[in-house]
């Protein structure tokens, strides 16, 4: 029996890179997604999470669509950088953008900083997320977005970082959470991360959900966050 796929060996598999054929970078155009509209969760007690959403939203933008992140919580602490690598590579990029929303250190976690200063933050973060939902709302997402348009003017991804640990952590409600998703357009891809405490109360509202567990990790041993892998 013949098997077309592999019948012409000099015939490339449609749309599969390979057959010894390196794809080529294409130049980054103002694009509209066809199939955007999802609710991701992202939870769990290992190192990932914010890699893995921002990579999906390099991803998006790669492809010409309008990304923005709203990081609640990581205003970081004495182990990191004041400037992360991700945002150097963010500022590179067409049509990402991000902002931060996060107080210096971590909230319960006794390293002076200020928990009323944490809470503040994290209704800020809350405030600023309706009001980049409202400007998706009002935004024509069937159509191309400028790849450098303030994200006032819309986006076809919402990436919310951190926002889980936000409710995780009392800072913010569970119903704060739903209110974030029933105010999302239906168009948006709407991203949110953070908890390592499962969000149950997500179970019903989410489209998508992984657990990023952890299985080792060198802080147990005592190593700090690094250059270039966690900052």
């Amino acid at each position: 029996m013949s098997d077309d796929r592999t019948a012409d060996a000099d015939a490339p598999i449609e749309h599969t890179p390979g057959q010894g054929r390196t794809p080529e970078a294409e130049r980054i155009e103002p694009a509209a997604p066809e199939e955007f509209g999802l609710v991701q969760v992202w939870w769990g007690d290992g190192k990932g999470k914010t890699t893995a959403t921002l990579g999906m939203g390099v991803r998006a933008a790669g492809h010409g669509y309008r990304v923005h992140m709203l990081q609640f919580m990581k205003g970081g602490a004495s182990s990191v950088d004041a400037v992360r690598g991700e945002y150097n590579a963010i500022a590179a990029l067409p049509g990402i953008s991000y902002e931060n929303l996060g107080h210096y250190g971590w909230h319960g976690m006794a390293d002076g900083s200020d928990e009323a200063d944490h809470e503040a933050e994290a209704q800020a973060g809350l405030e600023r997320a309706h009001e980049l939902l409202e400007a998706a709302d009002e935004a024509a997402l069937e159509e191309p977005i400028a790849l450098d348009a303030e994200p006032e003017a819309g986006m076809h991804m919402l990436i919310l970082d951190e926002v889980l640990y936000a409710a995780d952590r009392g800072l913010l409600s569970e119903d704060d959470v739903h209110g974030l998703i029933d105010a999302k357009p239906d168009s948006l891809e709407l991203v949110l991360s953070g908890s390592h405490t499962e969000p149950s109360y997500l179970a019903e509202r989410a489209d998508l959900i992984t657990n990023v567990r952890k299985v080792k990790h060198p802080i147990d041993d005592g190593q700090r966050a690094r250059r270039g892998t966690e900052f």
